[in-house]
């Protein structure tokens, strides 16, 4: 007999079961937009980004990522892996404007659209403006109906959940379309090798390598009671997804709460002013991405990792929202001017805005369906 936990399980994910969901993901989307808007970078390997020493990579282009460029990665490391890279100053008001265009397509199919980033998003399309039955015939469209209208390329995930729907968009990129069926599910997710799950990243990985977990099958002889010891809150999520199972709804009514960004030194740092140059870097990075989710805070968090790891943070709460980053950047400027640098060097530097409500803040950084 099943304890009332595996029952729950057991109804919720049946309910799942019926939803038709889709992964939408655009193909390299910054790197996308720059070769679109200039003919002498199609075909060439690009980064978007700043080449200099401090630089990182925002996202590659298809010809780059054959040399191993990565979005994330140091300029320097970029540059070294692929010594024809050529570098591309980001135009984030740019990129928003083609997102908001691919959004207005989401929303004729249906209203339950979960957003993610610029360039990705999940689709609730059981019931849906079209009175399509099939959402793989509706991910066809809509792929269609963003390279008509954007002359970029998108590739979709479809199934019956957002963990299976998100692992199908990466299948066949770029400009690719796969569909996992719920009878297929099971056997899919034993397949994948365990740094495919969402959410396992090198330590996690590591650490199951350790345990001798390698993929999903070797996941799903796991006690749920193991994972859980292993991996603390996370082990409840995998266990679930080693069987094809994530229940949760598509929100389209996401809330970005905060935005960071934090770099972790090769060598340790004590000198003042090229921590602040970190941080004027940082700050640029976070300004972006706020433009691009349309989110405006009023507080200013400094993180700070010292050699010995101990952590300080340092907010502020401006009086008015931030809307233009020379409303930010003097006051983070003062602010890293006041950080104890008299004892132990700095091993990481983040920043981060939040507080869009302009509340106080606390202390922080930080069965078979027709559709397939």
């Amino acid at each position: 007999m099943p304890d009332n936990r595996n029952m729950l399980n057991f109804v919720l994910h049946f309910r799942v079961l019926m939803r038709k969901i889709i992964h939408i993901d655009m193909d390299a989307f910054y790197a996308s937009v720059e070769q679109r808007d200039s003919p002498e970078l199609r075909g060439k390997a690009i980064a978007v980004g700043y080449g200099e020493a401090r630089g990182v990579v925002s996202t590659a282009s298809y010809e780059a990522r054959k040399y191993g460029v990565r979005s994330a990665m140091p300029s320097l490391t970029a540059k070294h892996k692929c010594p024809g890279l050529i570098f591309v100053p980001p135009r984030f008001e740019v990129y928003h404007g083609v997102s908001t265009q691919i959004r207005e397509i989401f929303l004729e199919y249906t209203n339950l659209v979960e957003p993610l980033s610029l360039d990705e998003a999940f689709l609730d399309v059981t019931v849906n403006h079209k009175n399509n039955p099939s959402a793989t015939l509706i991910a066809k469209e809509i792929r269609k109906r963003i390279f008509e209208t954007t002359g970029l390329t998108a590739s979709a995930g479809v199934s019956v959940n957002k963990f299976l729907a998100k692992i199908a968009s990466e299948q066949n990129k770029p400009d690719g379309l796969f569909v996992i069926p719920p009878e297929d599910a099971e056997k899919f997710v034993e397949s994948l090798k365990i740094e495919q799950f969402f959410g396992v990243g090198k330590v996690t990985a590591q650490k199951m390598h350790g345990n001798g977990i390698f993929t999903g099958y070797d996941l799903k002889q796991r006690t749920e009671t193991e994972l859980v010891r292993l991996f603390g809150k996370m082990g409840h999520e995998l266990y679930l997804n080693a069987r094809g199972i994530d229940n949760r709804e598509v929100e389209s009514n996401r809330i970005t709460k905060s935005i960071s960004n934090e770099t972790t030194f090769l060598k340790d740092r004590d000198n003042r002013i090229l921590l602040t140059v970190e941080l004027y870097h940082l700050a640029t990075e976070v300004f972006g991405r706020m433009q691009e989710e349309n989110f405006f805070g009023k507080t200013i968090t400094i993180k700070i990792k010292y050699a010995d790891f101990k952590i300080i943070t340092r907010s502020k709460t401006l009086p008015y929202k931030i809307t233009d980053f020379y409303q930010m950047w003097p006051v983070a400027r003062e602010m890293m001017k006041h950080i104890d640098l008299s004892g132990q060097p700095v091993r990481l530097i983040g920043f981060g805005v939040g507080n869009a409500s302009g509340e106080p803040e606390k202390k922080q950084l930080q069965m078979k369906l027709d559709l397939f």
